[in-house]
Formats: C-alpha cells, sequence, structure tokens
C-alpha cells in the first residue's frame, strides 16, 4: 500500500463529515487535506485507543519525534511520507502538527476544564489549528482568513463535544465546563452515569446555541475574496450545524447514543453548498 493509498483509506474510514468537504477539491488540494486529516486521525486514535495512559503518551512522543525527523527530510511513517510533499506548496508548518499532538497530549492529563476560556485553549490545539492549515490547503489568500478559520474550528470542536458527550463519559472525559455543569445544577456523576434531567437539556441548550452562534461569528469573519477557495469548510460549517438542529429536534439525547446525519445527507448537504456558494 502506498502511502497516498494509506492516507486515502484512513480518511474514508472514518465517516467523518469532513471527508464529504473533500471530493469537491482539485487533485492536489484534495491530496494535502486528505493527509492532513489522515495525521489528526492518527494522533486523535492514540488517545481515543490507547488504555493505558503511559502506552499513549510514549506513542504521542514518538510522534512528536516523527515530525521533527520528517520535516528534517526524513519520514519514516505512510501519513508523513504523504503529507511531507505537501507542506511547502500549503504552508504547513512542523509547529502545526506539534500543536495537533500537544493537543492531544491534554486528553491524557486532563479530563475536566473549569470554564469555557480554559476549553477554548484546548480547542484551539485540536480544532483552530487545524482549521488553520486546512483554509491555507484550499487556498487562503487573505491573512483575516486565519481568524475565521479558528473561530470556524472552535465552532466544530463544541459541536463535538456536545455530540460525544456520553461516549467522553465512558471515558471519563467531560469536557462541559465545571462552572457551566455547576450553573445549571448538573452534577458531573449524573453525566458520567448517563443519567437525563431536565438540567442536562437546559445545560445542552446553552452549548448547542452558543455553538450555533460561533457558526455565525466565523461566518461573518470571512473575507469575501475567500469565499470561494473556502467553500469545503463552509460545507462542513453546513453539515454541522445541521448535526447541532438534529440533535435539538431530538431532545438532547447523547448520553446513550451518538446522534449522525446518514452519508447521504451529509452528501447533499456539501452538493448544495458547492452549488449555491453558502451555508443551508
Amino acid at each position: 500500500m502506498t502511502p497516498a493509498q494509506y492516507v486515502q483509506q484512513k480518511a474514508a474510514a472514518s465517516g467523518s463529515s469532513f471527508y464529504y468537504a473533500f471530493l469537491f477539491l482539485p487533485k492536489e488540494r484534495r491530496a494535502a487535506i486528505t493527509a492532513f486529516y489522515a495525521f489528526c486521525r492518527e494522533i486523535d486514535d492514540v488517545v481515543d485507543e490507547v488504555v493505558d495512559p503511559g502506552v499513549a503518551q510514549t506513542k504521542l512522543a514518538w510522534w512528536q519525534g516523527e515530525v521533527a525527523q520528517s520535516f528534517a527530510g526524513n519520514p519514516t511513517q505512510p501519513v508523513m511520507k504523504a503529507l511531507m510533499p505537501m507542506a511547502a506548496p500549503f504552508q504547513i508548518e512542523a509547529r502545526h502538527l506539534q500543536a495537533v499532538i500537544t493537543g492531544c497530549q491534554m486528553d491524557l492529563t486532563q479530563n475536566r476544564y473549569l470554564d469555557f476560556p480554559g476549553l477554548t485553549q484546548y480547542c484551539h490545539l485540536v480544532a483552530g489549528i487545524v482549521g488553520e492549515v486546512a483554509a491555507r490547503i484550499f487556498g487562503q489568500t487573505e491573512e483575516a482568513t486565519t481568524a475565521y478559520a479558528h473561530k470556524l474550528g472552535l465552532a466544530f470542536q463544541l459541536t463535538n463535544i456536545i455530540r460525544d458527550v456520553g461516549e467522553d463519559a465512558l471515558r471519563g472525559r467531560i469536557y462541559l465546563p465545571v462552572n457551566e455543569l455547576q450553573r445549571f445544577e448538573v452534577k458531573a456523576h449524573e453525566i458520567l452515569k448517563r443519567q437525563y434531567s431536565e438540567r442536562f437539556t437546559a445545560l445542552m441548550q446553552f452549548q448547542t446555541e452558543r455553538a450555533l452562534a460561533l457558526y455565525d461569528e466565523a461566518l461573518a469573519m470571512l473575507p469575501q475574496a475567500d469565499r470561494r477557495s473556502q467553500k469545503p469548510g463552509l460545507m462542513m460549517a453546513s453539515i454541522y450545524r445541521a448535526l447541532l438542529r438534529e440533535i435539538a429536534a431530538d431532545g438532547y439525547q447523547v448520553l446513550h447514543q451518538r446522534v449522525s446525519l446518514t452519508p447521504l445527507r451529509k452528501f447533499w448537504l456539501a452538493w448544495k453548498t458547492q452549488a449555491f456558494g453558502r451555508v443551508v
């Protein structure tokens, strides 16, 4: 299996909404974002699939070394072999990849966040930086697009947190800020035991409204000159906002299941954004 085939398989196997946005890109940009996304999946899988935190730390440390070695001209892992030819053309830097690893390392040492600013710093590493790299690959021309990409990345990550409350609880993690749990009088043990209540519903409604507002803020920040090049991000925003609405319509039943959209619906939303150039 070639490095290109490896990253393609890694990206497609995830079933992520991001994959549908990649389909509409020109060949070279699609290859770059697929390789970068595969890198992010590799790092994320270390945290989610390795049970022993010590082993996970060792694996992430290996990835830190692999990134440094790759940018020095000697990649050994298939993802890095696929990604490195794309680094210079699309301004992908070692600091971007190292930031993603640092963010995932936080998952091994921290499973609670006291407040939203603290959570935002984590989101900056695992999602904002990802948005920054993606915007460059998509064809960013305006400096202001970077701020848009970071804001959109935050909205994406908050959507993931809302969707995955139950799955994260099974791993002992609660990303919802502690002071917001207290504000809505939701106890951590209720989430860990996956117990629903009107208080939990109110908490999740608050989280969803904030995420939806961040999408609006991000879209307002996107320079007109980059709207065409950033269509893949707009496609993902359309899919993720539809997911949030689905979760709300389902009564925030996220503790015992992972609410998702069908592949056909994701493709349809992506196509509509591609065709009409706006988030639907």
